[in-house]
């Protein structure tokens, strides 16, 4: 049984910039490849992809369309349509080739939705489509959202109901898609997002010192968040959640890092902090590739903050306490992610970054070292793998 991990078109892969899905994919396959199990990737066409040895096959776009954007505006729309319409086709052609039931594992609404309308029935018939549900909105209570989902979200919607099999990244997202859209509960499954356990690593103390000093971040204690900047991951939020204890800390520093999806959202996150006379406290580093990059960002910091409304399961969580750095989490995930995790809402969020991070507390290593066992124990890529094959064997010994 062979699965196709279907690239979304966002960015090639390996992705140039920290694109959740686009790691997912990427991760996954490494992950079949160690376990022998026979995997490919159908991704978009790319002249300057990351060197690897990935077993990749390229979807040819016109170059206009190549090139990653953070901006998610009417270019991002029409692109996603573009590689989805020449992705049916690639895999149509795939579909007629094999001889042997396959996987074709969806990580995007236009991909699969432009697959069912394009590509027949009776071919369709011959591979599982399975699909991971990435979008955190599925996770909020269904009638804040009814009206966007049946506006903006019809494909995704489409592609769920023709999949095979259906992953869902946390509880909410699993209980929305069975009771909301009638989808038989055996076919939705509930699945973790992973790390990759080797690349997110704990630095020396040595190291650490060299890369603060190349962000000038030398001698200073860093609350650092990534994640694209706009309203949902929260950057502005943070920055008046940590107002108190900026002020009271001079040596501490909120960082964040990630594209800017919305700058007139990054304008008023700046105008924000300078508002609350902490703008000298408040530094953009930039955006970061996964891998190596993303762990050397991670080990600057003393603690990551993570403040979404909404996520499906957040990789940036997990990378973290990969690297025995913990988060402070203040958002309601309904998901449950273990050692590592320091929750905390405006009442208390002082007192965890003054007793925790700012002194030291005499169990912070404990916490960090805790954090790295938490992601090596339970969310290796491996683990998270072999999760989505046993689904993917147990529908085809159905």
């Amino acid at each position: 049984m062979k699965i196709y991990e279907i690239g979304t078109g966002y960015t090639s892969i390996p992705a140039q910039v920290a694109a959740a899905t686009e790691s997912v994919v990427e991760e996954l396959t490494k992950a079949y490849i160690s376990m022998n199990q026979p995997v490919e990737i159908i991704d978009i066409s790319a002249e300057n992809r990351k060197p690897n040895t990935l077993p990749i096959t390229e979807v040819g776009v016109p170059s206009v369309f190549r090139k990653a954007d953070v901006s998610l505006g009417i270019i991002h729309k029409v692109k996603r349509v573009v590689y989805s319409v020449a992705l049916a086709f690639k895999l149509k052609k795939i579909l007629k080739k094999e001889n042997e039931r396959c996987v074709l594992h969806f990580h995007n609404q236009y991909n699969m939705f432009f697959f069912t309308k394009l590509v027949s029935e009776r071919l369709r018939k011959k591979a599982i489509t399975a699909y991971t549900n990435h979008n955190g909105l599925w996770s909020l209570p269904w009638e804040e959202v009814r009206e966007t989902m049946s506006r903006r979200y019809f494909q995704e919607i489409c592609s769920m109901k023709n999949a095979d099999i259906v992953f869902a990244l946390n509880p909410l997202t699993k209980k929305n898609i069975e009771e909301q859209l009638e989808i038989p509960e055996n076919k939705v499954f509930l699945i973790s997002n992973g790390v990759n356990i080797e690349e997110y690593r704990l630095l020396s103390r040595d190291e650490k010192t060299e890369l603060k000093k190349k962000y000038s971040l030398e001698g200073r204690q860093v609350i650092l968040q990534v994640g694209s900047v706009n309203e949902n991951k929260g950057q502005a939020r943070v920055v008046e959640q940590l107002c108190s204890a900026l002020k009271n800390n001079k040596n501490l520093v909120y960082a964040y890092a990630g594209g800017i999806v919305s700058q007139e959202y990054h304008n008023l996150l700046k105008q924000t902090a300078e508002s609350l006379g902490i703008s000298q406290q408040v530094i953009y580093l930039g955006t970061f590739s996964p891998g190596e990059e993303m762990t050397c960002l991670y080990n600057i910091a003393d603690s990551t903050i993570f403040a979404s409304e909404y996520e499906g399961f957040p990789l940036v969580c997990i990378e973290s306490l990969s690297c025995g750095i913990p988060v402070i989490l203040c958002s309601d995930l309904s998901v449950e992610i273990g050692n590592g995790i320091l929750k905390a809402d405006k009442n208390t969020i002082d007192e965890v970054i003054t007793g925790t991070i700012i002194n030291k507390s005499h169990n912070y290593e404990e916490i960090c070292r805790k954090a790295r066992s938490n992601a090596v124990e339970n969310y290796s890529w491996k683990k998270i793998a072999e999760n989505y094959l046993k689904a993917f064997k147990g529908e085809v010994n159905g």
